[in-house]
């Protein structure tokens, strides 16, 4: 069902710029070619115990298909009823070739250039049951997206600019942002509402010793949605308590350690940057999100809000829906903001986009890929219909209350 036909969900959808406009949403940023083996579940939950030094590793079929929030949030924003186009680079290589090839199968090639000469990422992606995704990357053509990829004529053809991972591409990191700065002002000039998500540099690599705090200063005031995850959002904040953490936490994963009121607190300072929302995506735990006032989103763009007091100075948390068979993460927080976004756009209420996001959430990580598992509008609604279980979220702190009816933890920052 195309949003034009989406029932009226959430107030005044902005009709006559989503009429003006032929694509919702232009899917912008790192585009890579994903080679996901299978691993059978032994019990093992170290990583060291599967892979050492010599060992033969059996696995099962690989799942070869496109990777980033190009191919993952543009493709299932496309099965969740929006009208999209792209906007991405590849080498003219064979995993260049492969990558035009898988998306041409499915009638999403637009936009995708390929540079003669160059090398195409490409991302081998380690998901064993019961341990953490590790990822070998290849940043590729990533790195050299500019300003030459962009096509503001196109832009202003769509309603919505979603741009991901920056921190996986080298021009828009580089010289304190500057390039990311360029790229999402263009979107802002063009009249599109904006979105950013965010990957998790490693400390180590360029991308990771960049100024991510001044980079954050620079761009947000051009975002209109930022959708990173906590744990981004935490080391861009905060690189060295977010490493001393992981130091007491012998390098585990700081989703079950972050506390509200740590939330709401690096919502309140990136929403001070300029964001007029801020999720903090968070894995098993679901979907937080953190908006501005009503008078923020009047410069939002042809996607602001359909109902701009539903929307505005809301905190609240939607819980993970219970997995009945787990497949992997790989592209779990992409299809969380296609669910979110496909709402969105479409103008349904912050409640409904948050449920939204979750479930898109759920379908992904029952499958190996990121792309295959998500359902069509119809049937995404209608599983939250059956108001299936959710995960306990673990949400013991002051000021946050759960609200039965809605379905969503409300936070201390809840105007309604």
């Amino acid at each position: 069902m195309s949003a034009a036909s989406a029932p009226e969900t959430g107030g005044d959808t902005g009709r006559n710029d989503y009429m003006e406009r032929e694509f919702d949403v232009m899917a912008a940023g790192h585009l890579c070619l994903d080679v996901i083996p299978r691993f059978a579940d032994t019990g093992a939950r170290d990583i060291g115990r599967l892979l050492r030094p010599g060992k033969l590793v059996n696995v099962g079929p690989a799942r070869i298909s496109t990777g980033g929030p190009v191919s993952n949030t543009g493709i299932n924003l496309k099965t969740l009823g929006a009208r999209v186009c792209f906007c991405a680079r590849v080498g003219d290589d064979a995993f260049g070739r492969l990558t035009i090839d898988l998306l041409r199968a499915s009638g999403h090639a637009e936009g995708v250039h390929v540079v003669s000469g160059a090398g195409s990422s490409y991302t081998v992606v380690i998901a064993p049951p019961g341990i953490d995704r590790i990822f070998l990357h290849n940043p590729g053509t990533n790195d050299t997206f500019g300003l030459e990829d962009l096509d503001p004529a196109l832009i202003a053809r769509c309603r919505h600019f979603h741009f991901g991972y920056p921190p996986l591409m080298e021009g828009m990191y580089a010289n304190e942002g500057a390039g990311l700065e360029t790229v999402l002002r263009i979107a802002k000039e063009a009249g599109a509402t904006t979105s950013c998500d965010m990957s998790l540099p490693d400390a180590d690599s360029p991308s990771g010793r960049a100024p991510w705090r001044r980079i954050l200063e620079r761009v947000l005031p051009y975002v209109d949605i930022f959708l990173p995850s906590v744990e981004e959002t935490l080391y861009m904040l905060d690189p060295d308590r977010f490493l001393r953490m992981k130091r007491e936490h012998q390098d585990a994963d700081l989703i079950d350690v972050v506390d509200p009121a740590l939330y709401s607190e690096m919502a309140t300072e990136t929403l001070g940057m300029g964001a007029k929302m801020v999720s903090l995506k968070t894995g098993h735990r679901g979907f937080y999100l953190r908006t501005g006032p009503a008078a923020a989103f009047d410069g939002m763009g042809a996607a602001r809000p359909g109902d701009p007091e539903n929307w505005a100075d809301r905190e609240l948390w939607a819980p993970a829906f219970v997995v009945p068979q787990f497949g992997s993460a790989t592209g779990s927080g992409d299809s969380a903001i296609a669910g979110f976004l496909a709402a969105y756009v479409r103008g349904c209420t912050i409640e409904q986009a948050l449920r939204c996001a979750t479930c898109c959430g759920w379908q992904n990580v029952q499958v190996l890929d990121a792309v295959s598992g998500i359902r069509s509008w119809e049937e995404t609604t209608a599983l939250l219909d059956e108001r299936m279980p959710h995960i306990d979220a673990q949400i013991d702190a002051t000021g946050w209350r759960w609200d039965a009816e809605i379905a969503l933890w409300r936070g201390p920052n809840d105007r309604a």
